[in-house]
């Protein structure tokens, strides 16, 4: 079992990696075709044709021109660490993967046929969220109904936590990608007031361009980051609480029918 989750998480790893190199290779190949059809434009228009040609640019190109390489590759990293993480937590907060379909089923036939210790030790072996819970709850049977309880909700709560944890990293993109479009607002508008500033005569729109340009594009593509990032980790946040609560029901029903059927014994 625990072979298999290396494995998922290496799988979730390989396809995070597959889409970045995607993204960029896309990037990188529209923007080699936008600078090749410019310079093929200037070599073969004359006039001013060509010259009105070469200084159009597509929305990728300008999107880059705009962000520049800081702003590109901090929102690629950023965009690449989200995707990391919802491939992971995607996979590990799985009904499937934290509560065994057969699993609840297989405990309570070997309770009906006394076969104690075989249930404790299939618990054991299961490495799934409701397997640990209900090992730890009957490891500590002998000490009594509430020091199981207590035992079942210390390591539920420890299981959690581990991943409230990694969740708390996809609410921190959400918050990043935000201030981060921010910054680049500030710096974009810093820009163009230098312009201003520094111009003895009034400047030209295109002058100031380049600065508003820069303050949009921040704020756009941290909004396109941050907006799905909110979506995610409220998502998987609802998924985690309903394991957790399906979870403490159904280790608390089994906990409660191996000391029924214990005492019929």
């Amino acid at each position: 079992m625990k072979q298999s989750r290396i494995f998922r998480w290496i799988g979730a790893g390989l396809c995070s990696a597959a889409f970045l190199t995607l993204a960029v290779g896309t990037f990188s190949v529209a923007t080699l075709c936008d600078v090749a059809q410019v310079v093929a434009q200037d070599e073969e228009a004359g006039g001013d044709e060509a010259a009105a040609s070469s200084n159009e640019q597509s929305l990728l190109m300008w999107t880059y021109t705009s962000l520049g390489p800081l702003y590109s590759f901090v929102f690629l990293g950023i965009s690449f660490a989200l995707v990391a993480l919802g491939f992971k937590y995607f996979l590990a907060l799985r009904r499937a993967q934290n509560i065994p379909p057969g699993l609840a089923e297989q405990f309570e036939t070997l309770l009906n046929e006394r076969r104690f210790q075989e249930a404790y030790e299939m618990t054991k072996n299961d490495d799934s969220y409701l397997g640990q819970v209900l090992s730890a709850g009957l490891a500590k049977l002998a000490s009594g109904y509430d020091k199981s309880v207590q035992a079942m909700q210390e390591t539920s709560d420890n299981i959690s936590m581990g991943y409230e944890h990694g969740l708390s990293y996809v609410g921190l993109i959400a918050g990043t990608a935000t201030m981060v479009g921010l910054l680049g607002t500030v710096h974009g508008m810093i820009m163009s007031f230098q312009v201003i500033a520094t111009s003895v005569t009034a400047p030209k729109p295109n002058e100031l361009a380049g600065g508003i340009s820069t303050a949009m594009f921040t704020t756009m593509v941290g909004l396109v980051v941050a907006i799905p990032a909110l979506v995610l980790f409220q998502v998987l946040k609802n998924r985690l609480s309903r394991t957790i609560f399906e979870v403490g029901v159904i280790s608390e029903d089994l906990l409660g029918k191996v000391l029924a059927s214990a005492q019929k014994k």
